[in-house]
């Protein structure tokens, strides 16, 4: 089963607000998910951003794809960081 690591959308109308979500990459932008493993909020100044960090890893070593934005979200929280030491 091919994962992507991806932002679901909640929130209203002009406020969104996104969960970090683990999720096949065939299912719809909002539909079903694997595991969430966090929250990003960019209506927050800075940017509100909750990263379970562990599982973030994990699930990116299993060979998860992340999406354009949370590859940003994982290289700002330092689990492309970790991945690249760990890897050696």
């Amino acid at each position: 089963m091919p994962t992507r690591i991806r932002l679901q959308r909640k929130g209203k109308k002009n406020r969104p607000y996104y969960h970090i979500v683990i999720a096949d990459s065939r299912s719809p932008r909002d539909g079903r998910y694997i595991e969430r493993i966090g929250a990003y909020d960019p209506n927050q100044v800075p940017a509100f951003v909750e990263l379970n960090f562990d599982r973030a890893l994990e699930w990116y070593r299993k060979g998860a794809q992340p999406s354009d934005t949370c590859k940003a979200i994982l290289s700002y929280r330092g689990v492309l960081y970790m991945d690249h030491l760990m890897r050696g």
